[in-house]
């Protein structure tokens, strides 16, 4: 029998009879003189290319505080990269980032919010968005559909009044656990106990990919704080069904994203296993077809 151990967090802990995980519930800019890239050719965000005063491209992460995205952020400014961190409470968000980072910028923005005031958070100077969002648990059994539906929704129509052409976005396996045949999965019944979150990302990746945008969706396993154990495993979607993987793992997936057209118009299944060989991200991205 499935216990359930909610925690302050953005994500849930959920502990089976022989194993133990965590699943989370939780681009490119066209600039006047720059190619618009097209779907058979993708597109990516080149590392320190000049990109106005600071010479770096600048990432809108939206959810930059969570455990996710706090590893996006850290990892994005250690590849070269300026960060414009989208939080709720700015205050907080510096004390998740200590230091003063002339590359690190926040600002304020909740997605449920409408995309209006995410195009101001948003701007003119971000080149690429990875959303990282993921509704907290509350007795609002709508929030998932809040966060999760239409707040990634209200991201990629902010994208596309902007003309920020290149979107990540962190889903999960399972999410179209129905068409697998996974029904009686206990992870799938467990996280849609919770305002059917998985439904809710499903629709908002079904939108995402009928938007025209250049999208990458990754849907990790369940999700580990500690570091990584083992290779990663890339597989297209409706593949995984069980597994784990670190959040570090997640990060740096999303942010290799970023580097790879291979990745352009996917959507990728992503777990960690001990006895993978160690395959480059290019190999990674390049064994899953697009759709």
């Amino acid at each position: 029998m499935a216990t359930i151990l909610l925690r302050n967090s953005h994500f849930h802990h959920f502990s089976f009879p022989t194993k133990s995980f965590s699943v989370s519930f939780s681009s490119f800019k066209i600039h006047p003189l720059r190619l618009k890239a097209s779907k058979m050719e993708g597109s990516e965000v080149k590392e320190n290319e000049e990109v106005g005063s600071s010479g770096k491209k600048k990432i809108f992460v939206a959810g930059a505080t969570g455990n996710t995205g706090k590893r996006i952020v850290e990892q994005l400014l250690a590849k070269g990269f300026a960060v414009k961190a989208g939080v709720r409470h700015i205050d907080k968000a510096k004390t998740t980032f200590p230091g003063n980072n002339p590359h690190l910028q926040f600002v304020e923005a909740d997605v449920t919010e409408g995309s209006t005031k995410l195009e101001d958070a948003i701007g003119d100077d971000s080149d690429a968005v990875i959303c990282a969002t993921g509704f907290r648990p509350s007795w609002d059994l709508f929030s998932p559909w809040k966060v999760d539906n239409y707040g990634t929704v209200n991201l990629v129509e902010a994208c596309q009044k902007h003309g920020v052409n290149r979107f990540i976005l962190i889903s999960s396996i399972l999410v179209n656990g129905a068409a697998m045949g996974q029904l009686l999965n206990p992870t799938y019944i467990i996280l849609n106990v919770f305002g059917l979150v998985l439904i809710a990302k499903l629709q908002a990746e079904q939108y995402i990919r009928k938007s025209g945008i250049n999208y990458t969706i990754i849907r990790p396993g369940g999700l580990r704080n500690d570091p990584p154990m083992g290779n990663i495993v890339m597989e297209p979607e409706d593949t995984l069904y069980e597994g784990s993987i670190s959040r570090d793992q997640v990060a740096e997936v999303a942010v290799e994203a970023l580097l790879h057209p291979e990745s352009s118009y996917k959507v990728v299944e992503i777990v960690a296993r001990p006895e993978a060989p160690k395959r480059t991200f290019e190999e990674l991205f390049s064994s899953v077809k697009q759709r």
